[in-house]
């Protein structure tokens, strides 16, 4: 939404650039980068995924990178030991919610899906119902879906962000020589999305109109939910932390990331200037120069 905002607010075009904003899947998304049909993508794993395959694309800034993912539990289930043998409702393979399963069963012993089958939906919004109907042991979603989930009385197993879980998105990424060939564009649309992010932070009001014309949402207390959760997970500091791209590599299946180096998927120079010469000044409690 950030992005959005830039667009309406004029912020791009302060620094000469014409942005055009397009909704497309992963998989068209990394075609798309790759064919150079599109110069930017603001999104997840899909960077990674392509360049075990054999691209070359880099991560340059990382406007998320900590997850607000909820790990839910039918009632009765409140540990994540419990749910050995059983089933948890996720998006779709490669997605957040299979990452963070993947790297908690780890930590706990366990496999996916040896000891937990995942159960995968084209949406949070059909995982959910899939839990609520009591045909999954247990549900991996952010909010409001996982907080639709609470409301009624499940519990909560694993709160990824009071943990601290790192993952790599949405973050900004392109191809490496597009990332050469133009830092003075990407220093632009950075300074334009950083002075959106602040007018987003300061104007609450502005910030709901925006999503509302551009989510097609109307719910008033959905806007407030939906902002109060952005404003704990939004990034001041763009720079990108390898460590929340390696937690993808850890869980992948594909046999090159074990041995991938993660420098080669990302690329902090043009946004560590932007940091110390702009965003100090936009944010210079959160933001060392």
């Amino acid at each position: 939404m950030p992005t959005r905002v830039a667009q309406d607010a004029g912020y791009f075009a302060k620094y000469g650039l014409t942005v055009n904003v397009n909704i497309v899947s992963a998989a068209t998304a990394a075609q798309a980068l790759t064919s150079g049909s599109v110069d930017l993508y603001l999104g997840g794993t899909t960077p990674i995924s392509a360049d075990l395959g054999g691209a070359d694309l880099i991560y340059f800034a990382a406007p998320v990178d900590r997850s607000n993912l909820e790990l839910i539990g039918q009632k009765g289930i409140t540990q994540f030991e419990q749910l050995r043998g059983k089933s948890v409702g996720t998006t779709t393979p490669g997605a957040f919610g299979e990452v963070a399963m993947k790297a908690t069963a780890k930590k706990y012993g366990m496999e996916i899906p040896k000891d937990i089958k995942l159960l995968y939906h084209p949406s949070s919004s059909a995982s959910l119902t899939t839990f609520l109907s009591n045909n999954s042991d247990g549900l991996i979603a952010p909010p409001p879906f996982s907080t639709q989930a609470t409301d009624k009385g499940y519990p909560v197993i694993v709160d990824f962000y009071k943990e601290g879980f790192k993952i790599v998105g949405p973050a900004l990424s392109t191809r490496r020589d597009f990332y050469e060939k133009n830092p003075n564009t990407l220093k632009a649309f950075l300074m334009g999305y950083l002075d959106a992010l602040k007018r987003a932070i300061d104007d609450p009001t502005y910030f709901k109109s925006v999503e509302s014309k551009y989510a097609k949402i109307t719910d008033q207390a959905l806007l407030d939910s939906d902002y109060q959760d952005a404003l704990r997970t939004w990034n001041k500091d763009l720079r990108v932390d390898p460590a929340s791209i390696q937690v993808v590599l850890d869980t992948s299946d594909s046999p090159q990331a074990k041995s991938f180096d993660v420098k080669r998927l990302y690329d902090n120079t043009v946004v560590d200037q932007v940091m110390r010469d702009y965003g100090a000044k936009l944010f210079p409690n959160d933001v060392k120069a």
